[in-house]
């Protein structure tokens, strides 16, 4: 290591490095860019794998230094809201339940609470065992990295659903049911599933999945695309089976709207459809059919009413909403969509463009309108991804804002009833997970039956 070498040789090794970083800081610079291609030119090959290689020492810090799950980062947005903890204000008078889905920052893993909001007491907390669960799943193709992402410490419990039979449903990369005891009772890996859960008046499963390997015809675009989001709906029957299966893109070009798809000189876009949630229809009406189901597209900034027996989209609404989830039928002519407003901002990253919105469609008037947006507006909601929004029928409004952890519930006339923080006794606030309000007639005897039924479960 310390033989003299000649000082010529000193200075072009100087110089080829100074190069090599040059020429390494352009390729990552266009791959964030994302000018990567000019003519016959594609320069793709070598920027992604610099850009992934100059991310590395920040991944490496993040894994082991920064839990994912914790939203009060100093690298994040501060928010007044985190110095509540809990819930603050005024119980619900009529009877309704949270089930709040939220990271336990003090166990450093994901439970699902049963909250009574006439009293804010907590009545029953599932707290599965992902990790086991995990050591069930093959880990080969998409399950590959189970364990190491999806594992106890990281895994979200996406948009919990109780069922009619005191089962959990929980969407945690394979779509899981529980029992009161969080102990298993089904596992559904027929592909990676993502974001809502929501049930037909059947009992039938709606989620949405990642189809491995895509389905799409790949020679349009003339070369391979390993890396695309081939976005699904699935219906499931009540013990988990698979009945139904259609890509969402494949719809797009079923219905004369590849041109969404293949809008761009490059082919495919790895996520363009980046499908949230699924709404089932469980009534006959003017504009719709029992069996039908609304879709709510990120990507698009589109809210589709599809009707799968016919491989139809019966309505393609684009209207003043972008980047939004959650879409709810309200009656029998209005949907409500939970508008996120998010768009780029400095460096490709997302900001919102003043506060969130629930936007209220009217089929009979073709008319679009704002829910209690002052009230949006005054309590700061601006979460930038994910989001839920339930409109109630004695006119209150029910919100989770997700990105930032807090939980909260408008009267009729857009005073605020109370608010929840998800802050753990450690003094950090962790991450919530698409909770749901209950609030039926049907909700509350499901409840109902379910604390009557669970039993004592032995630890």
């Amino acid at each position: 290591m310390f033989k003299k070498i000649e000082i010529w040789v000193l200075y072009l090794t100087i110089l080829i490095g100074i190069l090599i970083t040059l020429a390494f800081g352009v390729l990552v610079r266009q791959e964030i860019e994302g000018i990567t291609k000019k003519g016959n030119i594609d320069i793709s090959p070598l920027s992604r794998p610099a850009a992934y290689i100059a991310r590395l020492p920040e991944k490496i810090l993040i894994e082991i230094f920064i839990n994912p799950n914790k939203v009060d980062e100093p690298r994040r947005v501060k928010r007044d809201s985190y110095k509540q903890d809990g819930f603050d204000g005024t119980q619900n008078s009529e009877k309704s339940f949270l089930l709040l889905s939220r990271y336990d920052g003090d166990l450093k893993e994901g439970v699902v609470e049963l909250i009574d909001l006439t009293t804010f007491e907590i009545v029953h907390t599932w707290n599965p065992d992902i990790d086991a669960f995990n050591a069930l799943v093959e880990q080969v193709d998409e399950f590959e990295n189970i364990v190491r992402d999806g594992n106890d410490r990281r895994q979200r419990l996406f948009h919990p659903k109780l069922t009619k039979d005191g089962g959990l449903l929980i969407n945690s990369i394979a779509l899981r049911k529980i029992d009161a005891c969080s102990r298993l009772i089904f596992q559904n890996t027929h592909d990676i599933f993502h974001h809502s859960i929501e049930t037909d008046i059947d009992g039938n499963i709606w989620v949405p999945s990642n189809i491995y390997p895509q389905s799409l015809p790949i020679e349009k675009v003339g070369r391979e695309v390993t890396n695309f989001f081939d976005d699904a709906i699935v219906k499931l029957s009540s013990e988990g089976k698979v009945l139904y299966e259609k890509s969402v893109s494949q719809i797009f070009i079923d219905n004369g709207l590849e041109y969404l798809l293949f809008a761009h000189g490059n082919g495919y876009e790895k996520d363009p459809i980046h499908l949230n949630d699924i709404q089932p229809v469980n009534f006959d009406g003017e504009f719709w059919r029992k069996g039908d189901v609304f879709l709510s597209i990120r990507s698009q900034s589109m809210v589709l009413l599809y009707r799968p027996s016919t491989n139809e989209i019966l309505w393609k609404g684009t209207g003043p909403f972008f980047q939004q989830h959650d879409v709810d039928i309200l009656d029998n002519n209005r949907i409500s969509v939970f508008n996120n407003r998010s768009i780029n901002g400095i460096n490709g990253t997302s900001i919102v463009d003043g506060h969130n919105e629930v936007i209220i469609y009217n089929f009979q008037t073709d008319e679009y309108s704002s829910y209690l947006k002052g009230s949006m507006t005054t309590n700061d909601v601006r979460t930038i991804m994910e989001g839920r929004s339930q409109i109630l029928p004695n006119g209150a409004l029910f919100i989770e804002e997700t990105n930032f952890a807090r939980t909260l519930y408008f009267n009729k006339d857009g005073s605020l009833r109370w608010s929840h923080v998800n802050r753990a006794e450690n003094g950090n606030v962790y991450s919530v997970n698409w909770s749901r309000i209950l609030y039926t007639t049907e909700d509350i005897q499901t409840v109902n039956s379910f604390l009557d039924n669970k039993g004592t479960c032995n630890e």
